[in-house]
């Protein structure tokens, strides 16, 4: 075949996936920079519906492993779908990546994330004190130290994204981490190199350690057949969250593992769109 018909059939093809991927009601913003570390950008993708929006954003933590791995948002417009469907707008926050950063470095980018947000908030059409977060395993992880260990912001601090809150409202976490005392330091073999910190510091990134009645909103989606983070982790979170008398659920599902596919995948993201209508949409 002739190379220019063959690239010519190959920008066809890529512009049908771009349609059939992007509707008509959504409009995307890349790569936003929200901070810079080691002369590297933080970046998120933004994610809206342009219709019948409800003024209330929701952050995706961008993390397996504690890895935030960087992809096209047009392909990854249709994990946020369901979310946009309901008039929410989508933060696809990427922190700096483990093997090079460790846990107490990323926690700092998502926070930062959640400030700067805040910040800008009104450039987004959202408001500032309705903003959620998710994310599974890792990301579940961050998105509870965000829901437990946030703060006020520093008023006296140099930069003005420091100054800002990054408390959040609403926090779904799917097979979460809770408690890293156990983990780290990890073994030398380890998968999960973000692990490979301090174990003094590890009760600060442990979210079951700073559970207080403040706390927002959580939504804990766990398989009871998870051998990578055992169920455990969100049934002794979810313990705390109630003797604190923080609003909170647990969704088993029954013989799943580490990993959400297909109708679980879709259960679990009913309920996680269901928890922020009820607590964002709704205020």
């Amino acid at each position: 075949m002739n190379p220019r018909v063959c690239r010519l059939l190959v920008f066809v093809f890529c512009c049908s996936l771009f349609i059939r991927t992007l509707n008509a009601d959504e409009k995307i913003i890349p790569d936003v920079v929200y901070g810079h570390k080691h002369g590297l950008a933080l970046t998120f993708d933004v994610f809206q519906p342009t219709d019948d929006a409800n003024g209330a954003g929701v952050l995706f933590m961008v993390s397996g492993g504690w890895r935030s791995r960087w992809f096209p948002p047009e392909r990854s417009v249709v994990r946020y779908r369901a979310l946009l469907d309901k008039g929410f707008t989508v933060f696809s926050v990427r922190h700096g990546s483990s093997p090079k950063y460790d846990i107490p470095e990323i926690v700092a980018d998502v926070r930062r994330s959640v400030r700067f947000i805040r910040l800008h908030a009104s450039d987004y059409s959202v408001d500032p004190d309705r903003l959620g977060v998710y994310g599974g395993s890792a990301g579940g992880h961050l998105s509870l130290v965000l829901g437990t260990a946030s703060d006020e912001g520093n008023p006296k601090a140099r930069d003005e994204v420091d100054r800002v809150s990054n408390r959040v409202a609403a926090v779904v976490a799917y097979f979460p981490p809770t408690d890293l005392r156990r983990l780290v330091p990890p073994p030398k073999s380890t998968r999960f190199p973000a692990l490979d910190f301090d174990p003094a510091k590890a009760p600060d990134y442990s979210p079951i350690v700073h559970v207080t009645p403040d706390d927002p909103p959580t939504l804990l989606i766990h398989g009871d057949r998870d051998r990578l983070v055992p169920l455990t982790n969100s049934t002794k979170i979810l313990a705390e969250f109630e003797k604190r008398k923080v609003t909170s659920e647990l969704i088993i599902m029954k013989g799943v593992g580490h990993g959400f596919r297909g109708e679980d995948a879709s259960k679990a993201s009913a309920a996680m769109v269901a928890w922020f209508e009820k607590h964002l949409a709704a205020k």
